[in-house]
């Protein structure tokens, strides 16, 4: 996602460091002034029409592009001013324009290139990097042996061409009885558009959507397009090589636990799996497959006991390598019970999520607050109110609250330790395998909280990130050496250096060193030990260009700039097989998945198996004490590829092989960050969040730096139109269909799209479903209005689209598709209006991140899920609150009609603003219900018999396949329930309340 609020924290002296040309390239091309924009054309002339950012458009039709470049490109170099980018168009000066499809372009600071609608980095022209010059070919084969054509033309067009004359190109060059084929001149184009005709009127043009080509020789049979694909004449010679085998294995024993580790086997194509071959004994071995991840984990052994393992590698074809030499290894004990929590198990679609930033929810241990170096520059500290205020005990002390108003999941912020100056959120992770001390507490651990919401019949849902570390590494992988000095400018931001010692944020700096002058014990108040960071001297092995060499920047008190005095991509500071080196300047390009998001988000190379193996082993840890679920952050940061490849077939294994059955229904939710109202964002499918919901249609080199690229750029020429679709979401007729899940990546997404459409729900519904033919299967959609990051359209702000609104999306949201989510304090309208966050510019207090125990004060007992027996003080009085009252009824609807967890939908035969019918069916259970949200609606085509609302309690027989249901006020829905044999209509559920009435 975009650099979001939440991210925006840094040091005092952070605005003044990021001066620096050894850190934030940003500046450096601000000081030279300039913008140098390569655009690849068959045009004459172009004109580059611009705009600076906050800037004026250039006149009509811009500046000339009149500066000597290489065959087939336009150059020109533009002043930008202070702007970090601009905004651009381009056109021929006769009336033809490229506008990216009337988006524009967007363009940052340095040297730029647009190609086939694209934008990149580098200069085509030097030879230096990747181009696409002038004499691209296409070489493309149509199938035509299935359409019974004897012939077959080729009508195109190149990307940013135009389209040839009706019927095309005729394919007669030399191919064979089944294929026709022609080779096409690009020119600079880097792809083309094709339809294919018989010369007879007979058309193939991929059902209206045209066919997407690039480059090189490309296969279009029977709908399917392959690219790269050989020569479909020449038979293809059997793949009969085996991969390498394996070297290197070992098995260690943690209790009942193995893990299994091994080197990366070689095949002449690619080498798709391992399979484990486990022996106890005398017993015949067991096999167990895994994915392409070289680490395993079989745990839930027998204690006590010998097993032996072997393991071959698998190619595509299913030749088999020989087998790895024996590791044996002898189980321990088994754990003490219980060691750690078990999840709930479950389909995740029968709940609902209430969503909490631990740290801002509510105080149980007032000792563990801890308010850092920027509690006072804050304002925080004026309010008493620290950053890490809330903690695990507060949440444990309130899970009856959560239950209470009818919520059977905690999706919970990262819990991981962090290190930076503002680092409340948890995004900023230093060392993954450890729990922040901030948030636990003697008997209020992270496991209590688990194993005592599970006992509640509450879930957690565990946010992890990827994508990023702190700014100053990650703790047993990498951590960056940074020049200092404790000199009298910067005493204060450094610690002395014990032997020993390391970084613990429960231990603060209380201002009163007698070394240190009063302002400068005013700077170093609130900041944690840092003497393992730092050194004045370039300590051994050091990378960083010009270390400790003084610049000319100051900061803000006046001090002098050092290089490698603050975390960048571009110094060295970070070696490149741990993280990537560079900054991202096109977030709808592949920049956005391997560069720095921001200067406190250091982005892993995760491509490196070192880094996969860090992540995976570190997020084990937490599947074992039995989260039951994970969002994960900055999801569409990290490639598709490497998800599909490496990190979600690993927890995937782990969970199951910790868990059994009940890790099967471990629910993965990604932040795949598209903040526009596009189907696909911007055109780019790589950037699109039901992208990630599907597996990978293709093997890509065996080397994931390479595999990366290549997906990337395979995707991008299949295009919007070259994604699969599906029905896993829709009714067919009025008849429940069971779901094809076979391309399921394994991880499913916030539905991002509707998020910014939840300024109204009627936008938010008709958004929603126009995208659910390409999710894998929309019905595990996580639907929110607002979050931690946004509000709806990007807003900055928390909802504040008046309470009837509120109501009107609750009422959408628990009933349509989707798994609803409310952030904490919506039940309240809390902080309605205010900035969703502004780091430590502002107090928290005056933000939508403002400290919610105040309204939570006394006691709650809740007896079942949206029920409460008794409650005290303010709590009570926020319980009586009119969404309270809506949002614990929709949660006992929803609970009480299955069809509205997991029912797929139809809006076939139904008249009426946002109404649906929904079914779902498995085993003994048949649901199904016609709902409308606010207005009327009238559903024809419907099986007759008895329908009762689950609002209301009316009853209504339908004999002629038709109902009708009267307009009920904004919000107050209708859910009409068919009483079937075995599965009568719960009847009227709940009481009536303030806008379900």
């Amino acid at each position: 996602m975009r650099s979001s609020p939440r991210r925006v924290t840094r040091l005092l002296v952070a605005a003044a460091f990021a001066l620096t040309s050894a850190t934030v390239p940003l500046s450096a091309a601000l000081a030279a002034g300039s913008v140098t924009v390569y655009y690849a054309t068959s045009w004459t002339t172009a004109n580059l029409h611009y705009q600076p950012v906050g800037g004026a458009w250039t006149t009509v039709p811009g500046v000339a592009m009149n500066e000597t470049a290489c065959a087939g490109w336009k150059k020109k170099t533009v002043d930008p001013g202070s702007a970090t980018g601009l905004k651009a168009a381009f056109n021929n000066g006769s009336g033809t324009w490229d506008n990216n499809g009337g988006a524009d372009y967007t363009l940052g600071t340095g040297v730029v290139k647009i190609s086939g609608g694209q934008v990149s980095t580098g200069d085509p022209c030097s030879g230096g990097g990747p181009t696409n010059p002038p004499g691209n070919q296409a070489v493309v084969y149509f199938y035509k042996k299935t359409k019974g054509w004897t012939s077959a033309n080729i009508h195109y067009q190149p990307t940013g061409g135009a389209w040839t004359a009706v019927p095309g190109l005729a394919m007669n060059e030399a191919s064979c009885a089944d294929w026709a084929k022609k080779t096409v001149d690009l020119g600079s184009a880097t792809g083309l558009k094709a339809a294919f005709n018989n010369g007879s009127g007979t058309w193939d043009n991929n059902n209206g959507a045209d066919y997407t080509l690039g480059t090189g020789l490309t296969t279009v049979k029977d709908g399917a397009v392959r690219a790269n694909a050989p020569e479909p004449c020449v038979p293809e010679t059997p793949d009969t090589a085996a991969p390498s085998t394996p070297a290197g294995l070992t098995a260690t024993a943690d209790g009942t636990t193995v893990k299994l580790s091994w080197g990366e086997a070689v095949d002449n194509v690619a080498v798709t799996g391992y399979e484990i071959f486990r022996k106890k004994g005398s017993e015949a071995a067991v096999t167990l497959p895994t994915g392409t991840n070289t680490v395993y984990t079989d745990a839930r052994l027998d204690p006590q006991t010998t097993y032996s393992y072997t393991v071959k590698a698998r190619d595509a074809a299913g030749n088999r390598s020989g087998a790895t030499a024996a590791a044996s290894v002898r189980t321990g004990d088994a754990p003490p019970t219980p060691a750690q929590g078990s999840p709930l198990g479950g389909d995740p679609r029968e709940d609902s999520i209430y969503f909490v930033m631990t740290a801002r929810f509510n105080d149980g241990d007032s000792s563990n607050n801890r308010g850092g170096s920027q509690n006072i520059s804050s304002g925080n500290a004026a309010n008493n109110d620290p950053m890490f205020r809330g903690d695990f005990k507060g949440l444990i002390d309130k899970l009856d609250y959560v239950k209470g108003l009818g919520f059977s999941a905690l999706w919970i912020t990262p819990v991981v330790l962090n290190r930076s100056d503002y680092d409340f959120h948890g995004y900023h992770g230093w060392d993954f395998y450890r729990v922040d001390t901030r948030l636990e507490t003697p008997g209020a651990t992270y496991q209590d909280l688990i194993n005592k919401a599970h006992a509640k019949g509450i879930k957690i849902f565990q946010d992890v990130v990827y994508n990023h570390s702190s700014r100053w590494g990650a703790k047993g992988l990498f951590v960056p050496p940074v020049w200092g000095a404790r000199d009298e400018q910067w005493k204060w931001l450094y610690s002395k250096k014990e032997p020993g010692r390391e970084y613990d944020p429960m231990q603060e700096q209380q201002g009163d060193d007698p070394e240190l002058t009063p302002a400068q014990n005013q700077l170093a108040k609130g900041r944690p030990y840092n003497g393992d960071l730092w050194s004045t001297t370039a300590p051994a092995g050091n990378t960083c260009r010009d270390y400790g060499t003084p610049t000319q920047y100051k900061s803000p008190e006046g001090f002098t700039i050092y290089n490698c005095q603050w975390p960048s991509p571009t110094s060295g500071m970070f070696p490149a097989n741990y993280y990537h080196q560079c900054w991202i300047g096109n977030w709808e390009g592949a920049d956005s998945k391997s560069c720095w998001l921001h200067d406190d988000l250091a982005d892993f190379n995760t491509e490196n198996k070192v880094v996969q193996d860090y992540l995976i082993n570190a997020y084990n840890k937490y599947i074992d004490m039995g989260v039951d679920g994970f969002r994960v952050d900055t999801a569409v940061h990290v490639s598709r590829l490497m998800w599909n490849r490496r990190f979600l077939p690993a927890l995937q294994q782990h969970a199951v092989a910790t868990h059994g059955e009940k890790g099967k229904d471990f629910y993965v939710f990604g932040e795949v960050g598209a903040f526009v109202n596009d189907k696909w964002n911007r055109g780019s499918v790589n950037h699109s969040a039901q992208f990630y919901t599907w597996k990978e249609r293709r093997e890509f080199d065996p080397d994931d730096a390479k595999a990366v690229v290549e997906q990337f750029d395979y995707e991008n020429l299949m295009g919007t139109g070259g994604q699969p679709v599906t029905d896993n979401a829709f009714l067919r007729g009025n008849a429940y269909h069971a779901p094809d899940h076979s391309k399921f990546s394994g991880m499913n997404v916030i539905d991002m799209r509707m998020h910014m459409n939840f300024g109204d729900a009627p936008n938010a519904f008709n958004n929603g479903k126009d995208s659910d033919d390409s999710y894998n299967d929309a019905t595990y959609n996580t639907v929110y209005v607002d979050s931690h990051d946004y509000g709806p359209n990007k807003s900055a702000f928390r909802y504040t689209g008046g309470t009837d609104a509120w109501a009107e999306n609750m009422s959408l949201m628990w009933t349509f598709r989707g798994i609803p989510t409310l952030y904490y304090g919506s039940e309240i309208e809390f902080k309605k209006g205010a900035p969703i966050d502004c780091g430590p510019t502002c107090p928290l207090a005056t933000t939508g991140r403002a400290y919610y125990g105040d309204q939570l004060a006394g006691s709650v007992i809740a007896s079942d899920y949206g029920v409460v027996s008794s409650a005290t003080g303010a709590v009570a009085q926020t319980l009586a609150k009119p969404l309270v009252k809506h949002v614990q009824r929709l949660n006992q609807i929803r609970r009480a009609i299955p069809a509205l967890q997991k029912g797929q939908y139809s809006t076939e035969g139904v008249t009426g603003q946002m109404a649906y019918k929904r079914r779902f069916t498995q085993g003994s259970v048949d649901s199904f219900v016609l709902v409308s949200v606010t207005g009327g609606a009238t559903f024809t085509g419907i099986p007759n018999g008895t329908y009762v609302d689950a609002v209301t309690g009316d009853s209504k027989v339908v004999t002629g396949g038709s109902l009708t249901i009267a307009a009920g006020g904004k919000g107050n829905l209708r859910a009409y329930v068919l009483s079937l044999p075995g599965n009568p209509a719960p009847g009227k559920i709940g009481a009536e309340g303030p806008y379900l009435k």
